[in-house]
């Protein structure tokens, strides 16, 4: 079924060529226009020529055109959401306006979300104005909470993951809608900190301290405009090989035969469950081509540096949204969440997981539904999460502790989980990817809820804590691999962020962001 745009359709003839929506040539060429203007933002309004003023003038003006190009008058939205947010913030106060802007801007999201879908759009995976609203309430209510913390709370009170995000003082107007809509983030995001996004504005010098081997800190490394070029480079090869194999392999693997009645009448259980695989491994695609050239985008424009490894080699993913290879060789539920849509794993530990007074696991995945949009399909597959996330982590914690101390037996056990958690992420995506009520529980009846029932035993079976007896003997035991995950998420926002001004291993384990953490 064809779908109609809001958008300009001067690209319709390249649309018609290429047999895709015109809504998605939109997106994809202004994307690529983006990609030209952080190239040319970056050398001719670098922040050693230009005023903060004119940087935030011009990213927030060229956001806007994009996103009116993309949407027409829809664009109007991500201003009148923008707008009506900051007064919020400016009436209610630094005691409360999280709250009402959290409240406001979810609730602004979901009526868009609701008119588009049930109105005007139902099932269609064009691209729509609700896309750049899901990233400007992530943006909204984030920097909500780190004002209220910043300005209001105690810093005594506040984790070390928010004393370092803390924002203390209010933005300008101006400052404000360029965090919400400039033109490096406005179409795809992804979120970065407020407190990141003003410092590259402002083009602020800041020097990394680096742990040396005997413990003590190198200050050598020292350099406030390193060269985005290499990194550009590469996740623009990712963006070429992730589209060719979305225009080329996806379309044959359609997760829809999951439910296909001669499929599932004649295919024997192991065929089942290796399509099932593919087909929901064929789907991710898209996703690493959107997120990895909105990650070139703001790298490009000199956004994304997040400090110098050990070698002193420079890292650009301060703000990136996903690691491919840890995806895909995912041992663990938790390890695929934790490097999949990394910034908005994130925001959800921010303003939910860390805040909330009783069962933050399952506050948080009904945040992220509520959040994802209205279709049925969301909420069944979060609330499959929350049993997925329950059960892996009373296994990971009873179980995994036997398996660790041999190397045979640990790269057994890791291909025998690896194994495990490409099948339970399959199984539970498939309703997020199939949208209706119907067909997701098609689905699920075909697999006799084998799944969902498997996780209820286990987790009635198991505790969700390991007993003393098993952290005291496999206390210093963790794998090397999600240790590694866990320390860059602490150097990924904290210790190489623009926001701090030096690198203290130390630091680096207190500020960890252990985002939805089992």
């Amino acid at each position: 079924m064809a779908t109609s745009t809001t958008g300009s359709t001067l690209l319709q003839p390249l649309s018609n060529a290429v047999r895709l929506p015109v809504d998605q040539v939109n997106f994809v060429v202004c994307q690529l226009f983006a990609l030209l203007a952080a190239v040319w933002f970056r050398t001719y309004l670098h922040s050693s020529k230009t005023s903060p003023f004119i940087r935030h003038v011009v990213a927030t003006l060229l956001g806007l055109y994009l996103a009116l190009f993309c949407f027409g008058w829809y664009a109007l939205h991500f201003v009148i959401q923008s707008g009506i947010s900051y007064y919020i913030m400016i009436v209610i106060g630094v005691e409360n306006m999280h709250k009402y802007c959290f409240v406001f801007a979810l609730g602004y999201l979901t009526v868009c979300q609701i008119t588009r879908v049930y109105i005007f759009d139902y099932g269609q995976y064009s691209a729509d104005f609700s896309g750049p609203m899901m990233i400007i309430t992530q943006k909204i209510t984030s920097l909500a909470f780190e004002i209220h913390d910043g300005m209001f709370r105690k810093n005594e009170d506040l984790t070390p993951s928010q004393r370092c995000l803390a924002v203390r003082r209010m933005p300008s107007l101006l400052e404000y809608l360029s965090y919400n809509c400039n033109f490096m983030g406005i179409l795809a995001g992804p979120l970065c900190s407020y407190k990141d996004y003003i410092t590259f504005i402002e083009g602020r010098s800041y020097q990394l301290q680096q742990s040396e081997a005997n413990g003590k800190e190198d200050t050598k490394y020292e350099q406030t405009d390193p060269s985005p070029n290499i990194a550009v480079a590469q996740k623009l090869l990712i963006c070429g090989l992730s589209l060719l194999f979305h225009m080329t392999i996806t379309k044959t693997l359609p997760v829809e035969y999951n439910i296909d009645d001669n499929f599932r009448a004649t295919a024997s259980w192991p065929v089942r469950v290796f399509y099932l695989y593919l087909s929901l491994m064929a789907a991710r695609p898209k996703y690493y081509f959107a997120w990895t050239l909105a990650d070139a985008i703001n790298n490009a424009a000199g956004f994304g540096f997040r400090g110098y490894d050990k070698s002193g080699a420079t890292r650009w993913d301060l703000v990136s949204n996903l690691r491919i290879q840890q995806i895909e060789f995912s041992t663990s539920f938790k390890m695929f969440l934790d490097n999949w849509n990394i910034q908005t794993a994130l925001w959800l530990k921010r303003v939910c997981y860390e805040r909330a007074t009783f069962s933050p696991t399952i506050q948080t995945f009904i945040l992220s539904a509520i959040w994802h949009g209205v279709y049925p399909g969301y909420y069944i597959t979060f609330l499959t999460g929350i049993l997925m996330t329950l059960a892996a982590r009373a296994i990971r914690n009873n179980i995994r502790h036997y398996f660790v101390e041999s190397p045979t037996v640990k790269l057994c056990y890791d291909i025998v989980t690896w194994m495990a958690t490409q099948v339970a992420i399959s199984y539970t995506v498939v309703p997020f990817v199939l949208l209706s009520v119907k067909p997701s529980f098609t689905f699920y009846s075909s697999c006799y809820f084998c799944l969902h029932i498997a996780s209820i035993l286990v987790v009635l079976i198991f505790p969700l804590k390991r007993t003393q007896k098993g952290n005291k003997k496999h206390e210093n035991i963790q794998p090397v691999r999600s240790k590694t995950l866990e320390e860059e998420d602490v150097l990924q926002k904290n210790s190489y962020s623009t926001t701090n001004n030096s690198f203290n291993q130390k630091q680096e384990i207190t500020c960890r962001y252990q985002a939805l953490k089992q």
